[in-house]
């Protein structure tokens, strides 16, 4: 068995989206401060964080969207951990990734698209810009509406991009956002190292922390091989 980290790690004072302010990681209580609370030669550290839910990799549930949706807590992990996944190379197909992208994915017996409990990565080589201001700009690679109704109506458990936004952001419409999300398809953004996955079978994980009355949340993404 191998495992694929496919998540960015959060530093202190890194910008994940334009506009959003960055984490202050610091200490809460440090070692040397702890010795009065334990026996001689224990010692701990409890570190703080203050963020933005939408840091690092995370997932976006419903009620990132929607006032109805389901929060973190209301999250089933089956929509979320260890799920059979698909990458779809999507560099080559320019900045606005459409339905012609997913034609090649697995089909029923009837012929028609089948990704039911399927997780689909969509890997656009965006993550190599990590870092930079040219992560930031506001013409990424990003899903269409109608790339997001076929998933849909294939039954996608779960859409994932290594890009900025799975939406286009140059407007104030969000369609990949709002018909996946009202669909109660989970979205997880700024992934990492798709590349490194082949054409072998692989399952893949991104489990939120179960917050209440909360829509999105950093995870730790990975893929599991062999």
């Amino acid at each position: 068995m191998r495992f694929v980290d496919l998540s960015h790690v959060v530093v202190d004072g890194m910008i994940t989206y334009p506009g959003l302010p960055a984490p202050q990681i610091g200490t809460h209580l440090a070692f040397d401060e702890s010795h009065g609370n334990y026996a001689e030669g224990t010692e701990f550290q409890i570190g703080r964080i203050s963020m933005v839910t939408n840091t690092g990799t995370y997932l976006d549930t419903p009620a990132h969207r929607w006032r109805d949706g389901h929060d973190l807590a209301g999250l089933a992990l089956e929509r979320c951990a260890q799920l059979p996944a698909v990458v779809v190379r999507g560099a080559a197909s320019g900045h606005a990734l459409g339905p012609e992208l997913f034609a090649g994915l697995g089909h029923g017996p009837g012929g028609e698209r089948d990704l039911r409990g399927t997780a689909v990565l969509v890997h656009t080589g965006w993550d190599r810009l990590w870092g930079t201001e040219a992560y930031l700009d506001a013409d990424h690679p990003h899903l269409t509406d109608a790339a997001c109704q076929v998933l849909i109506a294939a039954g996608a458990a779960l859409v994932g991009i290594d890009s900025v936004n799975i939406d286009d952001t140059r407007g104030g419409s969000r369609p990949a956002h709002s018909a996946l999300l009202a669909a109660g398809i989970p979205i997880v953004e700024h992934l990492r190292g798709l590349d490194a996955l082949a054409a072998t079978p692989f399952t893949f994980t991104a489990v939120p922390a179960a917050v209440r009355g909360l829509g999105t949340f950093p995870v730790r993404a990975f893929a599991t091989t062999g």
